[in-house]
């Protein structure tokens, strides 16, 4: 089974082994250099981050395009709103 068709991303951040809330803010910064419509991609292992970037969508506005887990690693996409 492969992974769900999903956007290229322009960039990727690998917070892999990261725990709470390192991931988040990490994302925090790197969608800042990123133009609005850019998709970046989160790589972490922390089951924390499922939630914690729905919420963080959520309240930043941003798009939330796709979570998924492969090999371990949750794989998020989000889109860069505005």
């Amino acid at each position: 089974m492969s992974e769900p068709a999903a956007p290229a991303a322009d960039q990727v951040l690998d917070c892999v082994g990261a725990a709470c809330p390192l991931p988040v803010l990490k994302t925090a910064r790197a969608i800042k250099e990123l133009v609005p419509g850019q998709v970046l991609e989160i790589l972490a292992t922390d089951p924390g981050v499922e939630p914690d970037m729905r919420a963080w969508t959520s309240r930043t506005g941003n798009e939330l395009v796709s979570i998924y887990k492969q090999d371990g690693v949750f794989h998020v996409l989000i889109r860069r709103v505005g």
